[in-house]
């Protein structure tokens, strides 16, 4: 690993940390040097990755937090600079889904759940964040979003996960304009698809090989196919991208065009 991708010194907050891209990237972060900030609302499955991490040599601390409460949010955000001095990158990580659902299907209660928990909150964290970051006088900041490649490529059934998601990285990309005279740098990672507790319904049904087929790198990835990328964004191996999407996804949405 050269300098540039290291991440010593650095601190670390990611939402949606309990399980997941979030509990994977919390142990990939803190093996690259990164001081890790782990929230959700699973306090339990927190402590218990804080733990290890902190076991193995790394440096962790579990927060309780619910993206869809506003104080929740704030107390979050204020216990990492309260903790650590300054917080240099935020992961809006957070989301959930409605089921294979179409639009058809889905009832309010479905909609303003996603809704607020895969969009909004980024919106929300993202707002407090930069808001603390020149309080602080920090100097600068990076937020990172985990869109999805359903933000361009999606199938039957995956309303409004996929509008949540399309939101996002065009989310990514306004902030990035906007958010650039503070020098916070805003980009997104859009995997394709990898077995999650989110993903699990389509990747383990009978028509997963028939799907599996339409990737042209013909299988579903793993976490470690993130590793490379998210290490890019948070680290200053990336300091002049911003209002990036980077989709890792076999080829996936190649396979579209």
């Amino acid at each position: 690993m050269t300098a540039e991708f290291r991440l010593d010194g650095k601190v670390v907050a990611i939402t949606g940390a309990s399980s997941g891209f979030g509990h994977h990237f919390a142990g990939v972060l803190a093996d690259a040097g990164a001081t890790v900030v782990l929230g959700a609302r699973r306090e339990e499955k927190i402590a218990d990755r804080a733990a290890e991490i902190n076991d193995a040599g790394g440096t962790a601390m579990a927060c309780s937090l619910d993206v869809c409460d506003k104080e929740s949010v704030k107390a979050f955000i204020d216990r990492a600079f309260s903790q650590f001095g300054r917080l240099d990158v935020l992961i809006n990580n957070a989301g959930v889904e409605a089921g294979a659902k179409t639009y058809t299907m889905i009832d309010e209660d479905d909609w303003d759940r996603v809704i607020d928990t895969n969009l909004k909150s980024a919106w929300v964290l993202s707002k407090y964040y930069t808001e603390q970051v020149l309080a602080h006088e920090q100097g600068g900041g990076n937020i990172i979003m985990i869109s999805s490649i359903t933000d361009t490529r999606t199938i039957k059934g995956q309303f409004p996960y996929a509008i949540s998601k399309g939101g996002l990285t065009r989310m990514t990309e306004v902030l990035a304009l906007e958010a650039a005279r503070y020098n916070i740098r805003v980009n997104a990672l859009a995997p394709g698809y990898i077995l999650t507790d989110v993903s699990r319904i389509l990747l383990e049904s009978d028509a997963a090989p028939d799907f599996e087929k339409g990737i042209p790198m013909r299988r579903f990835g793993e976490f470690k196919d993130l590793d490379g990328p998210i290490l890019l964004l948070a680290s200053d191996a990336s300091s002049y991208m911003t209002g990036s999407v980077i989709a890792v996804d076999g080829g996936h949405i190649c396979a579209s065009l």
